[in-house]
């Protein structure tokens, strides 16, 4: 949504997670922000929009889900934001309830470095 890198927003209740995700995707060139949960990154987009999100599902106070819905369903540019969501949860029905919310795509956790800085290029649109 700028110029110069691309914003991913990492949406995750883990600590290191968030710290691991940032590490790959700054050294992929990226620029990275974070939330806690869903209520977090609501507020967060609406201070400065992202060009992509990285949802976890389970958090407090607002899960993954939950938070793609209420952001798909916004009147403005903030609900087009493309979204991987990661998850520890393998079922057929997970994926699509995360599919049904909004998501883009869905990786399972442990997401590996070379498929997590694949999918953020692909979905910011940018070359590798």
């Amino acid at each position: 949504m700028s110029a110069g890198p691309k914003t991913i927003l990492v949406v995750d209740d883990a600590a290191l997670v968030r710290v691991y995700y940032r590490s790959i995707l700054e050294e992929a060139g990226f620029r990275v922000e974070e939330a806690l949960n869903g209520l977090e990154a609501l507020e967060a987009l609406l201070g400065k929009p992202a060009d992509l999100l990285v949802v976890d599902i389970n958090m407090p106070q607002m899960d993954g889900l939950t938070f793609l819905r209420v952001l798909r369903d916004r009147a403005d540019p903030l609900a087009a934001i493309p979204a991987l969501v990661t998850s520890t949860e393998s079922a057929q029905a997970d994926v699509a309830a995360a599919r049904a919310a909004g998501a883009n795509f869905y990786l399972l956790k442990p997401v590996e470095r070379g498929q997590l800085v694949e999918f953020a290029r692909m979905l910011c649109g940018v070359a590798p």
